[in-house]
């Protein structure tokens, strides 16, 4: 800046000498003298404070740290869940008749004032290349369980992904999405009879989306088969395995689709279940062989323009059916007329079908239907009369159904409450009257639920 004003000073000198008089000149350069010696003092004052600074100890260095350690930041929620409940019919004691136990996620609500299952999500990118997520459910029981637990690649490139650990599994529609996410409190008749309320397995994922304008997505699945309807059987490779496929696309700007079709195959080792016999005792059975569950979805949604916030409605619909062969060994203890073992054979099937409607914005009623078939099945032991038909009262053709209707509000995209009430044919006998009250609250980072 000082010598743009010296230069500025030389130029004025030089355009007006020839106007100015002696006095001028003498006050110019008397300015200029001025100039060089205050740009002289500030020269010379900046290389001292530099003189000092050099002559000053250097402080040591900081340990460096990894990169790591600054850059983990993982998004964290929680969401909490709760229940007030009424039935007409013991909670303890609700099985869906015709149908084996799944000693899954089957039963209804506790009566009364509930704490439902908490979720605890921590996921984060772990490098480009991977990414992380673990969701520990917090039990009404004081029991901390792992839902799941994997890691999943980034940069495969060509549509691919794969995911290895435990993990939902891809097959159907509602299995992937979370308990907290349902458009109703519990599951439906046909998840709980054939998959135990879901399936989740310990294993490896590969997705393939192909690079089209129509949605398509292929998958597959190799895993130890933990859950129903398989048995984990301790020896090496995998026990279980799955495939499935989804289009779906737009129709217009105010509906889109998705549909699909999966199977699930897994060889299951005694897997077992508790009976009563004829005599009303207690005796244990155990199915060994093939099981197959063939799964269609579809789901339809419409929002005007595209845009839900304040109108939409989703239309969703599931059919399973499941055929298993094999060996099914009677009162595997002994308990009773001893331990027996014939051939088995069976074919089963359900669906349901639900509507939810937003009619203002945070507000939704919705309505869903269950149907269940015990089918037929071929017992070895009954063919032959080692046994009678009433030592297999589980196993009796019966058709459960459900209706259930609910009502929500969601004040913000953190919170919701329902109301819901159902009429339940899961059991042999008098229907069972189903009223809940439930909330969901959701606290932090949370990622976006599936279509």
């Amino acid at each position: 800046m000082l010598r743009i004003t010296l230069c500025a000073a030389a130029l004025a000198v030089a355009s007006g000498a020839a106007f100015a008089t002696d006095a001028d000149m003498a006050q110019i350069r008397e300015e200029i003298r001025q100039l060089r010696e205050a740009y002289e003092r500030r020269i010379t004052a900046l290389e001292n404070r530099l003189g000092e600074a050099e002559a000053k100890p250097k402080p040591a260095p900081e340990p460096a740290r990894s990169a790591g350690e600054n850059a983990f930041n993982p998004a964290t929620s929680l969401i909490l869940q709760g229940t007030a409940a009424r039935s007409s019919r013991d909670p303890e004691t609700y099985r869906i008749d015709g149908f084996a136990p799944s000693g899954g996620e089957v039963g209804t609500a506790r009566r009364g004032l509930s704490l439902a299952e908490s979720e605890l999500v921590v996921t984060a990118n772990v490098d480009p290349y991977f990414r992380g997520l673990l969701i520990a459910a917090l039990t009404p029981e004081n029991e901390t369980e792992v839902e799941e637990a994997f890691v999943q690649t980034l940069a495969l490139g060509r549509g691919l992904t794969l995911k290895g650990g435990r993990f939902l599994s891809g097959i159907g529609y509602q299995n992937e999405i979370h308990q907290h996410a349902w458009d109703f409190q519990d599951a439906p008749l046909a998840y709980k009879a054939f998959l135990g309320g879901r399936f989740s397995d310990d294993g490896v994922q590969l997705r393939w989306v192909a690079p089209t304008d129509l949605f398509l997505e292929l998958g597959a699945e190799l895993g130890s088969a933990g859950s129903f309807p398989a048995t984990n059987r301790n020896r090496n490779g995998a026990n279980a395995w799955s495939v499935f496929g989804h289009a779906g696309g737009d129709i217009g700007a105010s509906i889109a689709w998705r549909a699909g079709l999966s199977m699930l195959r897994a060889s299951p080792r005694e897997r077992a279940y508790d009976d009563t016999d004829s005599t009303g005792t207690v005796v244990t059975n155990a199915f060994s062989g093939r099981s197959r569950v063939w799964i269609a979805d579809a789901v339809l949604k419409w929002a005007p323009n595209g845009n839900p916030g304040e109108t939409n409605f989703k239309l969703q619909g599931e059919y399973f059916r499941r055929t298993e062969s094999g060996e099914l060994t009677y009162d595997t203890q002994g308990a009773s007329l001893g331990t027996q073992t014939g051939s088995y054979a069976s074919r089963q099937s359900g669906w349901y079908l639900q509507a939810v409607y937003q009619f203002m914005p945070r507000w939704r009623v919705g309505y869903r239907l269950d149907r269940l078939s015990a089918g037929s099945a071929r017992i070895g032991l009954m063919e032959s009369r080692a046994l009678a038909a009433q030592d297999f009262p589980v196993l009796a053709a019966y058709r459960p159904r459900r209706r259930t209707a609910m009502i929500d509000w969601s004040p913000s995209e953190y919170s919701r409450v329902r109301v819901q009430l159902a009429r339940d044919y899961a059991r042999l006998g008098e229907a069972d009257s189903q009223l809940l009250v439930q909330y969901v609250m959701s606290l932090g980072a949370h990622g976006a639920h599936r279509f």
